[in-house]
């Protein structure tokens, strides 16, 4: 009997959505939850923003707003209009599009491909300022007649394609054990319908959305008040404004990364994960390692990160060390945090309590290959165990081993936070045979570092840093 056929597709428009999870096998391996990662940079147009794209003409087409041959005209930082762009190609309309001087050479270039005129504005302009692009784009609007303006930070029917096509993908991929679903956040329609989906269909699970600094949204969450938006480089998320297609109702938390985070995460995807993916995507996997650092989750829970938009159109920038020395993001502004990234043997933290018996610390470090062990109550850092100090004492009294730790306590490890910079770290090695680094916005201790581990890290970055 001859296998069925498959429906070929009517244009590329039907192959938008449905996009594949795989695990993200070295990038977090430290934590205990198997972390997906949702490739939406596999949509035919390369990003999420294909599924709104063909939503909001769809609707359009539907209501009288857009009249065939017509023309779409959209504020955009790139990859919605290459959505939009997508369904004008194969349906014939023509495109206007406005983007901030900050968006790469590649989405303009890519953009233009597609056919579309590209207007480009200043950066950091207030929303209101007849120069931004959100205002250019809305007079352009009014000017071109017939034209349609899809306002992706108003249109309902962006967070309304996540709640139809996204949210029920992941619902299936993450299968019983979903814990959350992490999304960086800027128009919000992504995070928001994924939000909204969830607490409608399955309330248990977490839904945090990851915020560029220098956005207004992460604050005002927090606040409920705007407060300045200051510029950040990473693009296509974050906002100096708070859309309405925000709903911050079906959020659970946000967590705030900055632009070397971002950049670094997303080089270290390509590297390590074969995932070739852009700056805001960096952003999603720096956030969730960040909150996942915390615990919040039960052990062996599966989460859901995704992954915007592809790592092409960034080539002249944060994947160009050049760009990157520029803008003060290369290995000379390496942190903890790097360095805790970077090591090659990287579990969990390694720990004991001031309960546990000296035989099974003995156990802990040979197990893990390590000469030394922070003691901890809680997150509290509290004393060391160093292997060398156990076994002499053992040798003059060898009932050592059954009592507690408390009675080889060395003193408290130094510590820094996980954003301290390399300098600092240079610095505080050469005193100290070891420091703890804790991670400031949670407050919980997340690593140890040794001189060990930064002579590793700077031989293989080709430092010339030295103790």
């Amino acid at each position: 009997m001859p296998a069925p056929r498959e429906r070929t597709p009517e244009s590329i428009l039907d192959l938008i959505g449905n996009t594949p999870v795989v695990p993200l096998r070295r990038v977090g391996r430290h934590l205990p939850y198997k972390i997906l990662a949702k490739l939406e940079f596999l949509n035919p147009g390369g990003s999420v923003k294909d599924r709104i794209g063909v939503r909001m003409v769809a609707e359009a087409e539907r209501d009288g707003r857009l009249a065939p041959g017509a023309t779409i005209v959209e504020a955009t930082s790139g990859n919605t209009g290459v959505g939009l762009a997508l369904v004008a190609a194969v349906r014939g309309y023509r495109m206007v599009f406005v983007l901030p001087d900050k968006m790469s050479t590649e989405k303009i270039r890519l953009l233009r491909a597609f056919g579309a005129r590209v207007v480009v504005t200043p950066s950091q302009l207030p929303p209101d300022h007849p120069m931004s692009h959100y205002s250019v784009a809305r007079r352009l609007a009014k000017e071109i007649p017939g034209a349609y303006y899809p306002n992706q930070y108003e249109n309902p029917g962006n967070p309304d394609a996540h709640y139809e096509t996204t949210g029920p993908e992941i619902d299936r991929q993450g299968g019983p054990e979903l814990g959350a679903v992490i999304a960086t956040i800027g128009t919000g329609g992504t995070v928001s319908g994924i939000g909204r989906y969830f607490k409608e269909h399955r309330p248990s699970v977490r839904v945090v959305a990851v915020d560029p600094k220098g956005s207004v949204l992460g604050p005002y969450f927090r606040t409920k008040k705007l407060g300045p938006a200051t510029p950040y480089l990473v693009e296509g998320i974050g906002e100096d404004m708070i859309p309405r297609t925000v709903h911050f109702q079906y959020l659970d938390e946000f967590v705030e990364v900055d632009d070397r985070e971002s950049f670094q995460m997303a080089r270290r995807l390509a590297r390590e994960e074969g995932l070739f993916v852009g700056g805001s995507s960096g952003s999603a996997v720096a956030g969730a390692l960040r909150w996942l650092a915390t615990r919040p989750l039960p052990e062996g829970a599966t989460v859901v990160v995704i992954l915007p938009d592809s790592g092409d159109r960034y080539l002249s920038k944060f994947y160009s060390d050049d760009w990157l020395r520029e803008k003060g993001h290369l290995d000379a502004d390496a942190t903890a945090g790097d360095l805790l990234e970077a090591k090659e043997f990287h579990p969990p933290l390694v720990f004991v309590e001031r309960t546990t018996v000296v035989r099974e610390a003995l156990a802990l470090l040979r197990q893990h290959g390590i000469s030394q062990l922070p003691v901890l109550a809680g997150h509290d850092n509290v004393g060391s165990v160093y292997e060398d100090e156990i076994l002499r004492a053992i040798l003059e009294d060898h009932t050592v081993l059954e009592r507690t730790v408390t009675t080889v306590l060395g003193p408290r490890f130094g510590e820094v936070t996980r954003d301290a910079p390399m300098g600092e770290l240079v610095r505080r090695l050469r005193e100290e045979r070891a420091v703890l680094v804790r991670d400031p916005g949670s407050g919980a201790l997340v690593g140890l570092l040794t001189r060990h581990d930064l002579l590793s890290y700077l031989s293989h970055k080709g430092s010339d840093h030295a103790l």
